[in-house]
């Protein structure tokens, strides 16, 4: 397995934790994903402020090469797939028709989010399936909101979890990061321009911080 990536157990399963931000299920060929955000830029600049172009078709490529690299039978979206109702542009519905037409043979889940409920389902022609959570797949319960399920272990999105690495003195750097609990792990946001929720590591919560190009286990209370 490539070093860069964390396999981990949970729910008695094996699971990789990409430098991509996102999972792979290698036994059932799937792909999660949370927090896209897909045309959140765009928003802000439809509110006159100044953010940077291209997001969108770098999200979409970074998409590309995780299923070029796993030909996945299957990608979960843990919610929030558009940011808005402005975020439904003709050039964003563009680009994301031309990006479904090269991955047509692989399907596709969302599982409504916050987001979601706002910017609405993405187009019928885009054949993604849309779910309310929790969608229960084996020992998994697939979520957008962080919570704890009677029977299944949830993946979940929402918070775009992130974690201060320190180093000598008082260097010290902001990282995405997963998050573990007992019975639920949190994605952090594979969108550009999402921001993040600071978390730390304890007895009961471990973090796997994401960086360059790694992702590693942080030692209970770092």
């Amino acid at each position: 397995m490539n070093a860069s990536v964390c396999k981990v157990q949970w729910a008695d399963t094996e699971l990789h934790l990409l430098p991509e931000y996102a999972i792979w299920w290698p036994t059932a060929k799937t792909l999660f994903i949370a927090d896209l955000h897909l045309g959140k830029a765009a928003t802000y600049r439809a509110l006159g402020q100044p953010v940077p172009a291209g997001t969108t078709q770098e999200n979409l490529a970074r998409l590309t090469t995780l299923i070029s690299r796993h030909a996945p039978t299957q990608i979960v979206f843990l919610g929030d797939f558009l940011h808005a109702a402005t975020s439904r542009t003709p050039e964003l519905l563009a680009s994301l028709d031309e990006w479904r037409t090269h991955h047509c043979a692989c399907e596709m889940t969302l599982v409504r989010g916050n987001h979601d409920s706002r910017a609405g389902d993405p187009p019928a022609r885009l054949r993604i399936t849309v779910v309310d959570e929790p969608y229960l797949v084996g020992p998994f319960a697939f979520c957008h909101h962080p919570q704890l399920h009677a029977t299944h272990f949830v993946l979940g999105g929402h918070v775009h979890p992130v974690c201060r690495l320190s180093g000598r003195g008082r260097d010290s750097m902001r990282v995405p990061c997963f998050v573990a609990q007992a019975r639920q792990a949190i994605l952090p946001a594979f969108g550009e321009f999402t921001g993040g929720w600071m978390v730390r590591s304890g007895p009961e919560q471990r973090l796997y911080p994401v960086g360059g190009g790694v992702v590693w286990c942080l030692p209970a209370g770092d």
